[in-house]
């Protein structure tokens, strides 16, 4: 019986990005290593073997907690779904989802670029990994994402410093020389880093930077924080 690592699966809504406040159940898997210096689910980092569900079991939680398909919309998320260890568990249960009647999304890293994945998904929620994360997104999969996924997904930027937005406007730039047309919606969020207190000043700077200098990017911050604080899981 194939299996996967889990972490959670839980029903709540969209804390961020275009699809905010969207109910849907999150199905997070255990493994990453991407390694973000701000990543707020380092708990999730570690491929616990201890932590291998079952794919109908999966399935089952999925269905109880979308009150058996009332609620169509899952999103996989991680730790980084996209890793080669979970590449075929998430193809099954994309698969088994869409037979199902289930809107599927995806939280993809930023690192690679799944087409066998992405080929089945309703939308894709892609990072560009800003220098405050200590990772780089190769520009070309965000090309490469343009070219085939074009509508079908969001660019998504963590910012917590100056730094952080001029490299998310030099990256929107470089690649709106050549697609300007097909660009997909880019989301900056405010970093709201684990222990902190609302950062007030950085998302009205970032709102700022926008107005005077970009215009182009949407910055639309983490509700699930502001309601419960930025340590607390499943929400």
């Amino acid at each position: 019986m194939q299996t996967a690592l889990i972490n959670s699966i839980y029903l709540t809504t969209e804390g961020e990005g275009l699809h905010l406040g969207t109910p849907q159940v999150f199905i997070r898997f255990q493994g990453c290593a991407v390694g973000c210096l701000n990543c707020d689910s380092k708990d999730t980092w570690d491929f616990t073997e201890s932590m291998a569900i079952e794919l109908p079991e999966i399935i089952g939680t999925v269905r109880k907690l979308s009150r058996q398909g009332k609620i169509r919309r899952v999103s996989i998320t991680g730790g980084d779904p996209l890793h080669p260890k979970h590449v075929p568990a998430v193809l099954s249960l994309c698969q088994q989802l869409k037979n199902l009647g289930h809107e599927i999304v995806l939280e993809a890293a930023g690192t690679r670029v799944v087409h066998e994945i992405f080929d089945l998904l309703d939308f894709i929620n892609f990072d560009f990994k800003t220098p405050s994360t200590g990772v780089k997104t190769r520009l070309n999969l965000i090309e490469e994402m343009i070219l085939h996924y074009s509508g079908r997904f969001q660019v998504k930027a963590v910012i917590e410093t100056r730094e952080d937005f001029l490299a998310a406007k030099q990256a929107y730039e470089t690649l709106a020389t050549t697609h300007q047309d097909k660009m997909p919606p880019w989301i900056l969020t405010p970093a709201y880093n684990l222990a902190e207190p609302f950062p007030r000043e950085r998302f009205l700077e970032i709102i700022n930077w926008n107005q005077d200098e970009a215009g182009f990017f949407r910055v639309v911050g983490q509700q699930h924080k502001w309601l419960h604080g930025p340590d607390e899981k499943q929400v």
